[in-house]
């Protein structure tokens, strides 16, 4: 009598969309998680600087962003937090950007984790003032590509999908300590009357 062969443990995959989002450029990165080991799936960047009005800029991203996500199927989506800049115009421009990116995987029920750009670089470099350079080569490395980029954009968005592996199951750490001037939860914080 022969015995029946071992089944063949399924190994499951995560694809994870990193997104870099802009108003000018916007960067998209797909990492696939098998067994602990991340691939690059595809990376690159939305020209919007050819538009010409700032509703067509968006209306391009949401539907870009919504094309990867019908065809790749990522299960999360990481972004870059949004931060605090001393040009509120161009604040507020990024953040519908951002928002409009979150729309397009809501609509889709894909899950959000937002990370601060220190943190990514911090998680990908281990340096948190890393350049876009040094996030580029690093990133490469991780993924084992050859990633020569015409946009830095594509390669952040890449260490952002990267920098979400490394962090989603880590436990978080609860702080007494108050948030950074600059980051986004203190402006919210601070000007609470203002947010609906």
């Amino acid at each position: 009598m022969r015995a029946d062969p071992k089944p063949v443990p399924v190994i499951p995959e995560k694809i994870i969309l990193g997104i870099d989002p802009g108003t000018q450029i916007a960067g998209y990165g797909l990492i696939s998680v098998k067994g602990g080991v991340m691939s690059m799936i595809q990376y690159g960047v939305v020209e919007l600087n050819k538009y010409s009005t700032y509703q067509l800029k968006l209306q391009k991203l949401f539907d870009t962003i919504l094309r990867l996500i019908d065809e790749y199927h990522p299960d999360e989506m990481a972004i870059e937090d949004p931060f605090f800049g001393k040009n509120v115009q161009s604040m507020l421009k990024l953040g519908r950007a951002q928002g409009v990116v979150m729309a397009a995987a809501l609509s889709r029920n894909i899950p959000i984790v937002e990370y601060a750009p220190r943190r990514i670089k911090q998680s990908v470099t281990g340096n948190g003032n890393a350049t876009k350079d040094q996030v580029s080569h690093m990133v490469s490395h991780l993924l084992r590509e050859d990633l020569q980029p015409k946009f830095f954009d594509a390669t952040d968005a890449l260490a952002i999908a990267v920098c979400h592996h490394f962090h989603e199951n880590a436990i978080p750490v609860v702080s007494n300590k108050k948030t950074k001037k600059g980051a986004w939860g203190a402006f919210v914080s601070e000007n609470n009357d203002r947010i609906l």
